[in-house]
């Protein structure tokens, strides 16, 4: 999925560099590049969270609970993925309902006309990969705390 994400970014480049270039050479815009350079960054974020939760790259603090015992370390670390997976599990949820009020009142881009309910389904597809990993990460933390 993250490749997915990059090509977003890519797409982002090559739409920005093209509508520079354009506007300012030969005064000729790209026709609804806000709108896909707006869309590409929404799917470059969303299919690039599953791999930075895989790579432990999202933001934490430690340091708290490092000073803590193993056992209360492992409790706190439950604890917290129960809340993340909840909350994820909220997310992709409100996010099929948007898509379908996306889809069924016809929403579209304000430019270039593109209907956005395909990309509020597809970030909810890409979420359910982050609520696996998610899922993964609490069977792991409590089998550490009832190990321990």
């Amino acid at each position: 999925m993250e490749w997915v994400g990059l090509v977003a970014i890519m797409l982002m480049i090559l739409i920005t560099c093209v509508d520079v270039i354009g506007a300012k050479i030969f005064l000729r815009p790209v026709f609804g590049a806000i709108d896909i350079v707006m869309l590409a960054q929404l799917i470059a974020i969303a299919f690039a969270v599953g791999a930075t939760l895989l790579m432990g790259r999202h933001v934490q603090v430690e340091f708290f609970v490092m000073m803590l015992p193993q056992k209360l370390q492992a409790i706190v670390d439950a604890v917290i993925q129960v809340l993340g997976l909840g909350l994820f599990i909220l997310i992709t949820w409100q996010l099929f309902v948007y898509a379908h009020l996306l889809r069924t009142t016809g929403e579209v881009s304000s430019t270039a006309r593109i209907p956005l309910h395909y990309f509020a389904y597809a970030v909810a597809l890409s979420l359910i990969p982050v609520c696996l990993i998610l899922l993964y990460y609490l069977l792991k933390s409590i089998y550490l705390v009832v190990k321990k």
